[in-house]
């Protein structure tokens, strides 16, 4: 009989973190692992439960534990994870805090607790933020970073034990088709054949850094860039393009499900973050043939190859981000080279097939270790 493993997620949208989430569930093996998913009742995720589903994971609307809401919830939470008897407790953190009230549930309800960290937090946090994350720490049972650098900062900034920590990277599925619509598309957009569109799939959050990508673009005319993705910051960013006067050259798309034949229509994939764990819109950039440029931040060297995948630049600098795009459009050669380098390193390196095993591999370690702990009584055999 599987063992259910509880994932749990506390997001407001749906990014990359969803994604993940969601090609970790669909990787794995039903016979041993059933995943059920909480969440809250917002509708920024409904694409995430709408996913979920049609991967047959149940799903669970827990109460959102926030400020006066934490007393009455978090007594709800620690009944339903009582009556799931889950044999993993996996919370995906957004941020350093976030799913804490999650956790500490899971942790009174002695589940064995993993916590993916998705984010390379972005100094300065308050000392309450550090005191917090060092008691948040003690519930968990193993991290999982989704790089090096998401690793090593747990590790040396926030002084997590080394041997709770393993680092298991982002990955994407093979199985994408890439070869689709791309005249269609430009057509849809306006955009002609010979004018360099550049494309960024990103949530509209400050964190991604677009203030810096359209100050760029206005040293780039030529170019159109595309920006899929939704978020909190679309009416300052609609504002700002039409206060830099690139109001007709920035396209707004919002939440889109078709990445695919847009990254077959574009030329060039602009990422250009303040902080970045280890983005899966830049795997899928590589994987369909796009050279990418962007920010030298967190996990993404980890990714991009400066001058063999793509470009790196220092982030908040609008100039070196404009430098590189117009040495990218100018040079389809070098775009060409670079987008099959990346696409040979992804797929070499970055399988969900490897990022599932990793994923069950920690489980089946926690579960042996239940089980010698308080015999083969507890969790659901």
């Amino acid at each position: 009989m599987p063992r259910i493993v509880v994932y749990f997620i506390d997001s407001l949208t749906f990014g990359g973190t969803e994604q993940a989430l969601l090609h970790l569930m669909a990787g794995l093996d039903r016979r041993r692992w059933q995943p059920v998913l909480y969440h809250h009742d917002e509708p920024g995720i409904a694409p995430l439960i709408e996913k979920a589903r049609q991967l047959d994971v149940q799903t669970r609307v827990v109460p959102i534990l926030k400020g006066n809401q934490t007393f009455s919830g978090l007594p709800r939470f620690f009944r339903q994870l009582s009556l799931e008897k889950p044999a993993v407790f996996h919370a995906h953190l957004n941020w350093l805090l976030s799913c804490k009230y999650g956790i500490l549930a899971a942790a009174l309800s002695r589940i064995p607790v993993v916590a993916t960290v998705q984010q390379f937090m972005d100094p300065p946090w308050g000392k309450s933020i550090e005191i917090q994350q060092y008691l948040l720490s003690r519930y968990v049972d193993r991290y999982i970073a989704v790089s090096n650098a998401v690793a090593g900062q747990l590790c040396k900034t926030f002084h997590v034990p080394a041997h709770k920590i393993q680092v298991i990277p982002n990955c994407i599925p093979r199985d994408r088709n890439l070869t689709r619509h791309r005249f269609s598309l430009r057509s849809e957009f306006g955009i002609g054949e010979e004018r360099p569109l550049i494309l960024t799939v990103a949530r509209l959050d400050k964190q991604k850094g677009h203030p810096f990508l359209f100050e760029a673009l206005c040293q780039v005319p030529e170019a159109t860039l595309v920006l899929a993705g939704s978020g909190p910051e679309r009416k300052a960013l609609e504002a700002l393009s039409a206060d830099l006067g690139i109001h007709d050259r920035v396209i707004f798309l919002g939440h889109r499900e078709d990445i695919d034949d847009l990254l077959a229509c574009s030329d060039l994939f602009v990422l250009p973050s303040i902080y970045e764990g280890l983005p899966l819109s830049i795997l899928e950039a590589m994987d369909a043939g796009k050279a990418v440029i962007a920010t030298a931040v967190g996990g993404t060297p980890e990714a991009v190859s400066d001058g063999e995948t793509g470009l790196l630049v220092p982030r908040r600098d609008s100039k070196a981000l404009a430098s590189a795009m117009r040495k990218l459009i100018s040079d389809p050669t070098m775009r060409l080279r670079m987008g099959k380098a990346g696409k040979v390193r992804v797929r070499q390196e970055f399988s969900v097939n490897n990022m599932v095993q990793g994923v069950t591999q920690v489980y089946e370690g926690l579960w042996d270790q239940t089980q010698k702990q308080t015999g083969p009584e507890v969790g659901n055999i």
